[in-house]
C-alpha cells in the first residue's frame, strides 16, 4: 500500500499544469542541448564558441529543470528562490555569448567581457539576496535592475554595441540585435516577477512557475536558435 502512494506521488498527473510546464521545459531544454552540440559542427568555426556555449546554457537548465519537476511532484511546491541556481550558471554565459560573437570577427578589448560579466552577476546576486532576505528586498531590486540596464547600456550604446556596428558581418549584427532584444523584452519578466512578488503584494506561486518556464522557452532555446540560423546563413556565404 506504502509502495503504491509512492509511486502515485512520483508520477506527474494529467491535469497538474505546473509539473507539466516543467516536463515540457525539461525535455526541451534536453533537445536544444542535442540539436546545438551536434550543429555545431556543421557551422563555420567562428560560431563553435557561441554553439558550446548555448549547448551547455540548455544542458545546465534541463538537469535543473528535472530537478525541479521532481521536486514539484513529490512536494507539490517549487520555490522561486531556487531558480536563482538556474541564473545564475547560465545568465553570465548567455550574455558572454554577446562577446564571443565579436571576438570572432573583430578586435575587442577585455574590459567588454568583465563589464558584461560583472554587470549580469550583480543583476543576479542582489535580487538572490533580496529575495533570499539577506539585504533589503526593495534595495536588492534596485540594484539588480542597476546590474541588468548596465548590461543592456553595454549592448545598446557601449563598447560592444558600437563594436558590433562596425563589425561587417550581417550575420552576426543579425544575431547581435535579435537576441538583445531578447534580453530586452524577454529578461524584463525577472524583474516584474521579483518586483510583483516581494514588493507588489505578491502573486500565485503557480502563476509565477508557468510564465517563468514559458519565459525560459524563448530566454534560452529561442535565443539559441537564432545563434543556429545567424551561424547557418554565415557558414553558406563562406561557402
Amino acid at each position: 500500500m506504502r509502495i503504491g502512494i509512492y509511486l502515485m506521488n512520483k508520477m506527474l498527473l494529467p491535469y497538474d499544469i505546473v509539473g507539466g510546464s516543467f516536463w515540457l521545459i525539461s525535455v526541451a531544454m534536453i533537445g536544444a542541448t542535442l540539436f546545438f552540440f551536434f550543429e555545431r559542427s556543421k557551422v563555420h568555426v567562428r560560431w563553435h564558441t557561441p554553439m558550446t556555449m548555448i549547448a551547455v546554457v540548455c544542458l545546465m537548465s534541463s538537469v535543473h529543470y528535472f530537478f525541479i519537476k521532481n521536486l514539484w511532484v513529490v512536494s507539490g511546491s517549487a520555490p522561486t528562490l531556487l531558480r536563482y541556481v538556474d541564473w545564475f550558471l547560465n545568465f553570465p554565459m548567455q550574455v558572454l555569448i554577446f562577446y564571443a560573437m565579436l571576438m570572432s570577427v573583430t578586435k575587442v578589448k577585455q574590459g567588454m567581457f568583465w563589464r558584461l560579466l560583472v554587470g549580469t552577476l550583480v543583476f543576479i546576486i542582489a535580487e538572490f539576496l533580496g529575495a533570499a532576505g539577506y539585504m533589503s528586498k526593495t534595495l536588492g531590486f534596485i540594484v539588480g535592475l542597476v546590474g541588468w540596464l548596465y548590461v543592456l547600456g553595454e549592448l545598446y550604446v557601449g563598447e560592444a554595441g558600437r563594436a558590433n556596428a562596425k563589425c561587417g558581418n550581417e550575420n552576426i549584427q543579425m544575431a547581435f540585435f535579435s537576441n538583445r532584444l531578447i534580453l530586452t523584452i524577454g529578461w524584463a519578466i525577472y524583474p516584474m516577477g521579483y518586483f510583483i512578488e516581494h514588493l507588489g503584494g505578491g502573486i500565485d506561486v503557480n502563476s509565477v512557475n508557468i510564465i517563468y518556464n514559458l519565459a525560459d522557452f524563448l530566454n534560452k532555446i529561442i535565443f539559441g536558435m537564432i545563434i543556429y540560423k545567424a551561424a547557418t546563413q554565415d557558414t553558406k556565404s563562406n561557402v
